[in-house]
């Protein structure tokens, strides 16, 4: 039996830059951050991607919200504010509603609506003001600018009276005043943010409290005690970087849940037993920004182990935190359970959302490439399968790998989070280029154009690919005058030895090192071309050591499912013939039967499996 890898590791144009880093707002700066990091992202406005999924996902989040009518937005907040509150209900968990119930020994009876009124209105607003960077479309500004100017009558500490979870809203209200103040401009941001922030203190604890310290204290309701503190700090770092008010740091600070979660990831001990799994890697994203404003080592390394824990933990797909959204011990079993004891396997938009921001983050910072293969394997392998948001908020939340899986919207309208994805769709560009003074990197092989400027002169670099569905992709510079940079391209660690680059049809030499960047260092002249060829083929990659016997097909970066098939045992031979039917689909030939094997993103209404049992006893030929 071969070896078995568990990570081996455009008809519109939109812009796409980023959303963590050297913010846009005219008179802003964030000094501090581009200290700490070595490679730089681009603005919003210098990168472009082109017709594909991406670009699809982007102008359809970006169009349903632009869609919802203002007064349904801003109901909830008027409605807890005392003030005329015209307009439809948004529905679901938005609402401003008296319905709302659990209880713990009989989840079937829980009634969602009204559970977090407005809850994830802020992110909405962040969302569309990246997508105004995005497209710099007036219509998107309009539309934000009024958003904060309408909702800042309705700050008042009615709201946060007996809301459940008021770090959890203040956290994405938060980041949309932040992000409508560096992104859009609109000013009035800054003060109301202050106000929020003032009104908000009284209903929050005194630190970061875990779940566990809020279950000691008294309490009237279960719901209570899911706030989520301890992901405060990541956005209240970033509105001091950019100058918001100096108060933000020492909150930040004061929020950092260090004995519980940062100290032992600093020392390697994993906390992520039975944790929420997207807050808490969101948290990781903290750490990040904690380091940034202070030099401080551990949040570093902090941020480093803590994504390096999610990885162990994670499945072919890149997906983490199964049955109801919980992280697992470093143990063998939990993933293993999950396969049959749970359809909620990971939580789709909010965590490729939280993912890609540590990840980026932590790439700048080391510039190890490893972090753009795993974005890549949840890019390709989760977001870009999931199913559009409804008008309705019915929204795709979990991604299913039971054996007997299939894609479904969530059951409540608006749940948690759900801005997430116009958040993540708005920055599907960030990570696709970096750069530090002298080298430009490509992370991601997707159709778009970056443009850029090296000692002084301004370039243009197109990337044409239709990959991963074919092995290559192309690269064209576009400059009035010569100039001279390092282009460096991520080399996957899945990458064959075959993998090669060509300048102008001349394959360059050099070792091309899987896992690694490969840079090509030249005076580059206009319509000079490049082309990166990588040496794709099939590979098992098990569940873990213990589950070897668990494997799932991986051609490239895509995992391919078995779709509307029997929950067979094959041998590693079968699973290995594979054979390319179409563009998204792979066939696998038995003596009664074929099975057929699609990517996530292919995959519509079918029953699908991730994992399939192969017999160990069988070797390969």
């Amino acid at each position: 039996m071969p070896r078995l890898s568990r990570r081996q590791f455009l008809n519109t144009s939109c812009l796409a830059a980023c959303a963590c880093a050297a913010p846009v707002h005219a008179g802003v700066s964030s000094s501090t951050a581009k200290t700490r990091t070595g490679l730089a992202v681009f603005e919003y406005a210098q990168v472009r991607l082109g017709s594909s999924k991406l670009l699809e996902q982007f102008n359809y989040q970006q169009q349903l919200f632009m869609g919802i009518d203002d007064d349904k937005l801003l109901k909830p907040f008027r409605s807890r504010a005392g003030q005329p509150a015209p307009g439809d209900d948004m529905g679901g968990w938005y609402d401003d509603s008296r319905d709302f119930h659990i209880d713990p020994n009989d989840w079937s009876t829980a009634n969602w609506h009204g559970y977090i009124p407005g809850h994830s209105f802020g992110q909405y607003v962040s969302g569309l003001a990246r997508s105004y960077a995005v497209t710099k479309d007036a219509r998107i500004a309009k539309k934000v600018d009024g958003l904060v100017k309408k909702y800042i009558p309705t700050i008042a500490k009615t709201f946060f009276e007996g809301y459940y979870l008021p770090a959890y809203t203040y956290d994405k209200l938060a980041i949309g005043l932040i992000d409508a103040y560096r992104y859009v401009g609109v000013v009035e941001a800054k003060d109301a943010l202050e106000k929020l922030t003032e009104t908000v203190m009284p209903f929050l604890p005194e630190k970061s409290l875990t779940r566990e310290e809020r279950r000691a204290r008294p309490y009237t309701q279960e719901a209570e005690i899911w706030d989520e503190p301890y992901t405060l700090p990541e956005n209240l770092f970033l509105a001091w970087q950019l100058g918001m008010g100096e108060q933000y740091k020492a909150i930040a600070l004061r929020y950092m849940q260090n004995d519980s979660l940062f100290d032992p990831l600093a020392k390697g001990i994993s906390p992520f037993k039975g944790k929420h799994a997207y807050s808490h890697v969101n948290a990781l994203n903290s750490a990040i920004q904690a380091y940034l404003a202070t030099n401080e080592q551990k949040y570093l390394q902090a941020a480093k182990n803590g994504f390096a824990f999610i990885e162990q933990q994670s499945y072919a797909t890149g997906g983490w935190g199964p049955n109801e959204e919980l992280l697992a011990a470093d143990d063998t079993e939990t993933l293993f359970n999950s396969l049959s004891e749970t359809h909620r396997s990971f939580e789709t938009p909010c965590g490729t959302y939280g993912h890609f921001k540590i990840a980026r983050s932590l790439m700048q910072i080391t510039k190890a490439s490893h972090y753009g293969d795993s974005m890549e394997r949840v890019l390709y392998n989760t977001i870009l399968g999931a199913k559009p948001t409804l008008p309705d908020g019915s929204t795709f939340y979990y991604a299913d790998y039971h054996h007997d899986a299939s894609k479904f919207y969530r059951g409540e309208q608006w749940p948690c989070c759900s801005g997430t994805f116009i958040q993540m769709t708005a920055d599907y560009g960030i990570s696709t280029y970096l750069q530090d003074e002298q080298r430009l990197f490509v992370n991601l092989y997707v159709p778009s154009q970056v443009n850029m400027q090296f000692a002084k002169h301004d370039l243009v670099l197109v990337q044409e690919t239709n990959y991963p569905f074919e092995n290559s992709s192309s690269f064209t510079v576009s400059t009035k005058k010569p100039v001279a940079f390092g282009l460096n391209l991520r080399i996957p660690a899945w990458a064959g030895d075959t993998t090669h680059v060509v300048v102008n049809g001349k394959k360059v030499s050099g070792a091309i090192k899987r896992g690694e960047f490969f840079e090509i260092s030249r005076t580059w002249k206009d319509k000079d071309k490049v082309q990166i060829v990588f040496d794709m083929s099939l590979r098992l990659e098990p569940l873990n050591a213990k589950h070897a016997e668990m494997v799932a097909l991986v051609f490239g970066p895509l995992v391919l499912f078995p779709t509307n098939a029997p929950n067979n045992t094959y041998t590693a031979e079968q699973l290995l013939s594979a054979a390319r039917n179409t563009n998204a689909e792979w066939i696998i030939k038995l003596d009664k039967q074929e099975v057929r094997l699609k990517p996530f993103m292919a995959i519509t209404d079918e029953k699908y499996r991730l994992y399939n049992k192969v017999n160990l006893t069988k070797k390969s030929a």
